[in-house]
């Protein structure tokens, strides 16, 4: 197999500056409605870039689990690498990618911890073995093997027997308020629709940029 000869050419859709909202959320939304009537799996799913306290990056992926009017919201452990990084450098940027649509949108601003009330509703909506594995898991720390994590949740299982499972206090949402917003749509001969929201001081402004 030669790499250099993989190709695609893309042709599904178009994204014209008449057709883009004032406001780059909504278009957010938009975009991951259709994702999900497409069936696509985990539509939801993005990439979040952080830096950490010796400048080094880091991405991987986390779930979109909210996109209001003052961000897009995703969940984690406040112990893990990435909650250790946005202390520091409460920065981020977040990269949407639906290959099935041929689009992507990458959003980059500030991070903030999500109100605690916030949080608690949306762990009381995750199911129970997910509730179980939050207390469970030591994120990001090194652990001896499988069973490990096996006994963890044998412990956690029995501890919290019979009753509800209230979120722990190391787990918990962030909230990525953009400053930058960039919708890109695939078009043929790589000649592709790329929009850029940036935010002003009362409005967003939409350029478009050369692919």
């Amino acid at each position: 197999m030669t790499l250099a000869r993989i190709r695609h050419d893309y042709a599904r859709s178009v994204l014209r500056e008449a057709s883009a909202p004032p406001e780059p959320l909504a278009l957010l939304r938009r975009w991951l409605r259709a994702a999900v009537r497409a069936g696509l799996p985990e539509p939801t799913a993005a990439a979040l870039g952080t830096v950490d306290a010796r400048s080094r990056p880091a991405v991987r992926f986390v779930l979109v689990k909210h996109v209001g009017e003052d961000g897009v919201a995703f969940f984690s452990n406040y112990t893990s690498a990435k909650a250790a990084a946005l202390a520091v450098h409460p920065v981020a940027a977040l990269t949407l990618w639906w290959p099935g649509l041929e689009r992507q949108v990458r959003l980059a601003g500030r991070v903030a911890k999500l109100a605690p009330a916030a949080s608690d509703a949306y762990f009381a909506l995750r199911p129970r073995g997910a509730q179980l594995g939050a207390w469970a898991s030591p994120q990001s720390r090194v652990v001896r093997d499988r069973d490990e994590l096996a006994r963890r949740l044998a412990t956690v299982t029995r501890r919290f027997a019979g009753r509800e499972i209230p979120r722990p206090p190391h787990w918990g949402g962030y909230r990525l308020a953009p400053a930058t917003v960039e919708f890109w749509q695939g078009r043929p001969d790589r000649l592709h629709d790329r929009l850029r929201y940036t935010r002003g001081r009362s409005a967003w402004r939409i350029e478009r940029l050369a692919p």
